[in-house]
C-alpha cells in the first residue's frame, strides 16, 4: 500500500512538473513569434507623400509615375489630368 501511493505522488510531481514546462514554452514560443511579427511590420521602407492629397504612404505601396508619388491610381489620373492643361 506504501508502495503503490509513493508510485502515485510521483507520478502526479512529473505530470504537474510536464505541464508547467509545457506552459512555460507554449509561452516562450508566443512571445518569440510576436517578437519576429513586431521586427517585421518596422521593416515598412521609406515612406513617400502622393503629390495629389499629400498624405504619406509607404513606398512599397504607393505608386510613381513621371517622378511623382501617389497613393492611388485615381490620384495619378487626376494629378496628371490638372498638368496636361498647364504644358
Amino acid at each position: 500500500m506504501n508502495l503503490l501511493l509513493i508510485r502515485l505522488i510521483i507520478f502526479a510531481v512529473l505530470f504537474f512538473a510536464g505541464l508547467k514546462l509545457y506552459r512555460m514554452y507554449r509561452e516562450w514560443k508566443l512571445d518569440h513569434e510576436e517578437r519576429l511579427e513586431g521586427e517585421s511590420h518596422q521593416e515598412g521602407g521609406q515612406m513617400v507623400r502622393c503629390a495629389w492629397c499629400q498624405v504619406h504612404v509607404p513606398e512599397t505601396d504607393a505608386l510613381r509615375d513621371q517622378g511623382e508619388w501617389f497613393c492611388s491610381s485615381a490620384h495619378r489620373d487626376r494629378f496628371l489630368q490638372e498638368q496636361r492643361p498647364e504644358e
